[in-house]
C-alpha cells in the first residue's frame, strides 16, 4: 500500500516528464523576468510549451493513463497503459491525436422512462 492508500494519483512517465519540463521552463522564465531578459522569457515559454507537447506525445504513446483510477496492478508510475495506443474515451489528448475509441452504447430507453416527465418547468 502506498502513501495514498488505494487512491490512484495518476503518476505516470508522461505526467512526471511534463511536470518536470514545465517547472524548468517556469524557472527559466522567472529568472528571465527578474533579469529583464525578453529572450529569456521567450525561451522559458518555449520550454513550457515543449513540456506540454512532450507529456502529450508520451500519453498517446501509451505512457500516460486514462481518466479515473487504474487497477492496482497498473498503478506503478512506469507501468505502460495497455489501452493507451488505441485511445481513451473522453480524453482530449487522444482526440487531438485522432484517436476516437468506441464508447459504450447507452442503455435503451424503456416505455417507463420515456413516459416519465422531465421535470416541472413552471
Amino acid at each position: 500500500m502506498g502513501a495514498h492508500g488505494e487512491h490512484d494519483m495518476g503518476h505516470t512517465v508522461a505526467g512526471w516528464t511534463g511536470s518536470v519540463v514545465v517547472i524548468l521552463g517556469s524557472a527559466v522564465a522567472g529568472v528571465a523576468l527578474v533579469a529583464g531578459s525578453v529572450p529569456g522569457l521567450w525561451a522559458g515559454g518555449l520550454v513550457v510549451a515543449l513540456g506540454a507537447v512532450a507529456a502529450w506525445l508520451l500519453h498517446v504513446a501509451g505512457r500516460g493513463k486514462p481518466t479515473g483510477p487504474r487497477p492496482p496492478g497498473q498503478r506503478h508510475w512506469r507501468t505502460p497503459d495497455p489501452a493507451g495506443r488505441q485511445g481513451h474515451p473522453d480524453c482530449l489528448g487522444c482526440r487531438l491525436a485522432g484517436r476516437r475509441p468506441a464508447r459504450a452504447t447507452p442503455p435503451a430507453r424503456t416505455a417507463a422512462t420515456a413516459a416519465a416527465p422531465a421535470g416541472d418547468r413552471s
